[in-house]
């Protein structure tokens, strides 16, 4: 069993035939998808979704594009919203700046009440970050000093320093599609050093379709197609990534109870 640790369910490109996009993936044998959210008018829908499928389960959060339209974000309203037992995770959070839609200190902020969220429900905090390694690794360590919480880096693209050095502070690391690119040589080596029990596989979709489906919208299906150029890279049996995933999943996130 494969799982999506990272999808947009209520995105345009998949909202429009959910139902048809989850069969797909099921038949490809994708047993779990993580639903996120990246503003509040979405934790609704995205827990509502994750209600109605068994297999799927919700995030709550506020993507770093999203800051400046939740500057005034209570700490609580995020808490109550994770007590749902569909909620399994907290974000997708971080520090975007590459497109800077929202000032870097309110990012800041957000991306630290987060973590506050995280520590005090041991729920795990989804980590966006571009163009921003030093300060997503400068509030990482800062925030780790005063106690620890469970955290993953989504969609890695960052540096290989960068990767150890989240690694060293205990993070998981979840690779997309992007790695099958051509041009993805960096990000291919940084990904076979990712130790087994630290890895997890995700398609972030609608985008970054994997090759050999690019230039489509993305589905989770298609995160069997990542997971199998995964376990070429590390030189392993597909069944085994499948497996060393699954296991890292359901370790990092309990309360999905697979």
């Amino acid at each position: 069993m494969l799982i999506d640790s990272h999808c947009h369910l209520e995105y345009k490109g998949l909202v429009e035939d959910q139902l048809g996009v989850l069969s797909r993936a099921r038949a490809a044998g994708v047993g779990a998808f993580l639903n996120i959210s990246t503003k509040q008018s979405e934790w609704e829908q995205v827990v509502a979704t994750a209600t109605r499928e068994i297999d799927v389960f919700a995030s709550v959060g506020i993507h770093p594009h999203e800051a400046d339209g939740h500057d005034d974000l209570g700490q609580g309203v995020l808490y109550a919203a994770t007590e749902n037992p569909r909620v399994i995770a907290i974000g997708e959070t971080g520090l975007d700046y590459f497109y800077e839609h929202s000032d870097r200190e309110t990012q800041a902020k957000l991306f630290r009440m987060h973590i506050a969220v995280a520590r005090e429900t041991g729920l795990p905090v989804i980590i966006h970050t571009r163009d921003a390694e030093d300060d997503t690794y400068q509030i990482l360590s800062e925030e780790m000093e005063k106690g620890a919480f469970p955290a993953l880096i989504h969609c890695f693209t960052a540096s290989a320093d960068f990767g150890r050095k989240v690694l060293d502070l205990g993070l998981t690391i979840s690779i997309s599609g992007i790695v099958t690119f051509k041009n993805a040589k960096d990000l291919q080596a940084a990904a076979k050093d990712v130790p087994s029990d630290r890895l997890l596989v995700e398609t972030d979709s609608p985008f970054l379709a994997p090759v050999p489906h690019r230039g489509r919208p993305c589905e989770p299906a298609f995160v069997a197609d990542t997971a199998r150029f995964m376990a070429e890279l590390r030189g392993v049996e597909p069944d085994l990534l499948a497996e060393q995933t699954t296991r890292n999943f359901t370790k990092l996130f309990p309360k999905a109870m697979l």
